[in-house]
């Protein structure tokens, strides 16, 4: 569809209005586009503190409405929707189970692999058919897919239906952007290209009320040749450790006994802010606030330093469990991803770290059919991952993202040998997840309970220390959040089964 542009003013972030056709219909947008080169810039500036404010004229534009939110990817996504939720329901909202039914529905999306994005158009066209029945219903689309240019142009081209388009930086607009979108009956787009800003006191509807998602950073600086990310999330940027503490202090106060540290590179946390005060310390200080499980989550090899690792020995509430994903076992190939470690330099610090937490569950992230990957290359990671001992992974076949660099490799490997590869690797994988389970066989384990479990009738589940998905025999409500003792009876692929002990 040709684009037809009428520019009325210039504002920062280059906001405009223009007109754009539908059919017969003429639509107003109100549009702030993303820039991948305005994404790729780093300044050594300070990154602004915002403290969240509602507006009072719009305290009650969700009165009597409801909204449903579906989120796709990272732990960094489900806490975003939480934010988005809390702000949601903080102007009125009432959550909603049926997204076919909802005054509001929004995609927090994903844009890490082609297959998510894939997903997401999918519910967008199941979506449609509901809007032509319910014209009032407002639909969104939020997160890292509008980032990307392509995306956004693809929803001004080819998705009328879509109310609302925002990215990553501006969450604490959206009750703005809703009453714009009610008000003007227009087509309304803000997805900043920002270096990012740091958002402090927006409200929260967390998912549980025993374990509890906590952002210490933001951003990406380290730009693997693969990876989106650094352009959808920004640069890396840190919370202030006051703020931190003091959330997981409140946190404490109300009940929680897990917390999730969360950042796309945790391990650089603070070096952004100049201090004498990083990541290792920051565990220490939040050891002391009285949770009883940290995790943390996700953590780049290269910055993975002494003092973590020392923490994870002298902290009770650390979990003896890492994700420290390496991606692929051969060095050529980890430097055409701009990883910056070898093969020999991950292996030191996983075995340094088993030398402080011997009973460590480690746990990864691995690409396969990089551009030009050969055999040798793969057989370097499967290598790799028989040494590591790995207890699980997630695996893909590498995706390509448009605006990265290795978006223009030259790749000659066929797609039929790239499935092949990663058949051949998920053999090794779930013989390491099983072999993760088989050695708490006849122990007895802490549960944090979780709920009721999908595994059978009468059965609950929760998670161990280690990460290890437990299922064991009992029907009590009242036992949700709460730490029990259960004797692993049962070791599958991909989970455990247990005994409740007296």
């Amino acid at each position: 569809m040709v684009l037809q542009s009428l520019l009325f003013f210039h504002l920062k972030y280059m906001c405009f209005y223009y007109i754009m056709p539908f059919g017969e219909k003429m639509n107003k947008i109100k549009l702030s586009m993303p820039s991948l080169k305005d994404a790729r810039m780093r300044k050594n500036k300070n990154v602004p503190i915002i403290r969240y404010q509602l507006d009072s004229k719009y305290q009650t534009i969700g009165k009597d409405k409801t909204y449903y939110i579906f989120t796709y990817g990272c732990q960094g996504n489900e806490a975003d929707s939480e934010v988005m939720a809390g702000i949601l329901e903080q102007v009125g909202y009432t959550k909603s189970n049926d997204p076919m039914n909802s005054d509001v529905v929004i995609l927090n999306t994903c844009a890490i692999r082609e297959n998510a994005e894939q997903r997401i158009w999918g519910v967008l066209g199941q979506l449609k058919g509901r809007k032509r029945e319910n014209p009032d219903m407002l639909i969104g689309i939020a997160g890292c897919m509008p980032q990307e240019e392509k995306t956004t142009n693809r929803i001004l081209e080819s998705y009328d239906f879509i109310d609302l388009v925002i990215g990553t930086h501006n969450k604490n607009h959206l009750p703005k952007l809703l009453y714009e979108a009610y008000m003007t009956k227009a087509k309304v787009v803000e997805v900043i290209s920002s270096e990012g800003e740091i958002l402090e006191d927006a409200p929260k509807v967390r998912e549980f009320h025993h374990k509890a998602w906590v952002n210490i950073m933001y951003g990406c600086d380290e730009f693997c040749t693969y990876c989106i990310v650094p352009y959808t999330r920004g640069r890396e940027r840190s919370r202030a450790k006051e703020d931190i503490i003091n959330e997981v202090k409140e946190l404490v106060a109300e009940g929680y006994s897990e917390i999730t540290l969360l950042g796309q590179n945790v391990n650089a946390y603070g070096k952004d802010l100049g201090l004498d005060y990083t990541f290792g310390n920051l565990l220490y200080d939040l050891d002391k606030t009285g949770i009883k499980r940290i995790r943390y989550t996700t953590s780049h090899p290269r910055d993975l330093d002494e003092l973590t690792m020392q923490a994870m020995h002298d902290c009770k509430s650390v979990m003896p469990h890492l994700h420290l994903p390496v991606q692929s076992g051969d060095d050529e190939i980890l430097k055409k991803m701009n990883r910056k470690y070898t093969y020999d330099e991950y292996m030191s610090k996983i075995n340094r770290l088993r030398e402080l937490v011997p009973d460590l569950a480690l746990t990864t992230d691995i690409i396969v059919g990089f551009p030009n990957e050969t055999e040798e290359q793969f057989e370097n990671t499967l290598k790799l991952v028989q040494n590591a001992n790995f207890e699980g992974a997630y695996t893909f076949i590498y995706s390509k993202r448009e605006g990265t660099p290795a978006a223009s490799m030259v790749d000659l490997v066929s797609e039929e040998e790239k499935h092949k590869r990663l058949n051949r690797l998920n053999e090794y994988v779930n013989a390491g997840y099983l072999k993760g389970h088989e050695r708490f066989l006849n122990q007895v384990v802490e549960v944090l309970v979780d709920g009721h479990s999908k595994n059978g009738e009468g059965m609950m589940c929760g998670y161990t220390p280690h990460l290890k998905l437990t299922h064991f025999k009992a029907d009590d409500n009242s036992l949700v959040g709460k730490i029990v003792k259960v004797r692993i009876t049962e070791a599958k692929t991909w989970f455990m089964i247990g005994e409740l002990c007296e």
